[in-house]
């Protein structure tokens, strides 16, 4: 399994009245996260729009274990934990410079189409490009 890792700053305009980074932030990196993923599949909003379909986000899940603030680094790791024929799931784990798991989260997306704005089923082509993300269990 491949994961993605990004590396996003922590600027001022990220923290909160709490002086520790907002939730928001953690939002947006999951965003850009998700465009870097669909990048390296091959992917690009670009291509899947020719392809005529496109992700939907279903739900985002965060829980918090530890606050970042300004000075602190960030590495975010994620991966496809599941990959149907319409739809996925993507786990994020955020680290700060310690190494530490600071939050973990997951989102849930749908794919469908541009023309009927239906679910759309991946074609064995299309799903490919991301397996090399896919979190493989054993059974």
């Amino acid at each position: 399994m491949k994961k993605i890792i990004i590396k996003p700053e922590i600027y001022t305009f990220d923290i909160d009245a709490s002086q520790h980074v907002s939730n928001i932030s953690y939002i947006k990196w999951m965003e850009m996260g998700r465009n870097k993923l669909l990048t390296e599949a091959g992917m690009t909003f670009d291509e899947i729009g020719r392809q005529g379909f496109a992700p939907t986000l279903t739900h985002t899940e965060i829980q918090y274990k530890k606050a970042l603030y300004i000075g602190d680094t960030i590495r975010i790791e994620l991966f496809l934990t599941q990959l149907k024929k319409i739809s996925g799931t993507i786990q994020f784990n955020f680290f700060n410079q310690h190494d530490e798991l600071v939050a973990e989260g997951k989102q849930g997306a749908l794919f469908f189409s541009l023309e009927t704005k239906r679910p759309y089923r991946l074609t064995e082509e299309q799903r490919l490009k991301f397996t090399e993300y896919l979190l493989k269990t054993g059974g």
